[in-house]
């Protein structure tokens, strides 16, 4: 009776640590995630073979699984930057990205999982940059904003390609001016489009002007064609027939008088 503590104690404790052991060997990978093997006598990180992908697998206990997020993840980035003119310029961006699948051995070997603070964000900063530091403040105030998310993309991802990291998109949410600088781009601006809206004035004012004196050389054209029109028989024919409507008016007591030797009748009133 005396020795059965003695043998208890030491079966408890090889008893869980062989449930520890069992608990080891299995690992369940989650949705969106893959896991990276490490063999601890046979060569330590497996590149030569896919990731554990989703669901359970069982794996030996002195082996070693590290999990990975492999879809798209988003990190955000806040930096200051230097305009062409050295202007210091505040710069927010967001960047798309995920770990390039099947090389997620190698990324973990030679990166680590710390790749996105050693790789990704270094390489975001650098290329904003670079591209920021080829353009104005005015030109990344207005128009340009578009064109440098394009560039920084571009140079973002000649650094990461070859890193194990995809990139997906960049993202540049906004950029923030020195107030001064960013009042006086304002003012230009404005003053602009009010030459803008003054010329445009300009150019509506002469083309009305363009076309009364077009109106108006119309009509004297169509004044002096009726007016060579108009003979001295026209104009007694038409004095004729304004007479005889006169006379034929009810109301009719208008004397009309001939000039010179072309005379019309005399009218006076309808009895």
């Amino acid at each position: 009776m005396n020795n059965l503590p003695k043998i208890g104690v030491p079966l408890l404790i090889a008893l869980t640590f062989g449930l520890l052991i069992v608990a080891k060997c299995f690992i369940t990978i989650g949705s969106g995630e893959a896991g990276v093997l490490y063999k601890l006598f046979s060569g330590g990180v497996v590149t030569d073979e896919p990731p554990l992908d989703e669901g359970f697998h069982m794996v030996l206990p002195w082996n070693t699984v590290y999990v990975y997020e492999v879809r798209q993840q988003e990190v955000f980035e806040k930096m200051d930057v230097l305009s062409k003119n050295g202007l210091d310029i505040q710069l927010e961006a967001s960047v798309w990205f995920q770990p390039k699948y099947e090389d997620l051995g190698k990324l973990h070997q030679e990166k680590s999982e710390a790749y996105k603070q050693r790789i990704l964000l270094p390489a975001i900063r650098s290329a904003a940059r670079s591209v920021v530091g080829r353009y104005t403040p005015e030109e990344l105030y207005s128009s340009q904003r578009d064109a440098i998310q394009i560039e920084i993309f571009d140079e973002t991802k000649l650094i990461v390609d070859d890193q194990y990291i995809q990139l997906n998109k960049v993202l540049v949410r906004d950029v923030t001016l020195p107030s001064t600088i960013k009042d006086a781009i304002e003012r230009k601006l404005k003053q602009e489009q009010e030459s803008l809206e003054y010329e445009f004035k300009l150019v509506t004012a002469a083309k009305e002007a363009e076309k009364v004196i077009i109106e108006a050389e119309g009509k004297a054209k169509a004044n002096d064609i009726l007016a060579k029109s108009l003979t001295a028989n026209i104009l007694k024919d038409k004095g004729i027939e304004a007479t005889i409507k006169l006379a034929e008016s009810n109301n009719s007591k208008v004397v009309v008088v001939g000039s010179g030797g072309d005379g019309l009748p005399l009218i006076l009133g309808n009895n």
